[in-house]
């Protein structure tokens, strides 16, 4: 069976791996997840595109009751969009460039 073969194989390389033997075992850092953010923080990343609710709504891609609810606190972004936020604070440009 290639499953059993597939298992043991890795298992090997995961042993190997221990004993401090590298090989070919990929190894990959996955990073953390992005911090949750306040609602005045998500206001503010807002702010410095220097756009209303709608627009910014419209540049990271979510409805614009999302927004409002988010900078009320009343809900808030999942994962995905908190990396979004994050990179829409340190890089806006890359929101920015329609490319």
């Amino acid at each position: 069976m290639k499953v059993f073969s597939d298992l043991r194989q890795s298992l090997h390389e995961a042993l190997a791996y221990e004993q401090g033997k590298k090989g070919a075992l990929r190894v990959t850092d996955v990073p953390p997840p992005p911090k949750p953010l306040t609602a005045t923080q998500i206001r503010a990343i807002r702010q410095s595109f220097k756009a209303s609710q709608a627009v910014f709504a419209r540049i990271i891609n979510v409805s614009p009751n999302a927004v409002e609810s988010w900078e009320q606190g009343v809900r808030h972004p999942r994962e995905a969009t908190l990396k979004l936020l994050t990179i829409a604070h340190k890089h806006p440009e890359i929101l920015l460039s329609g490319k």
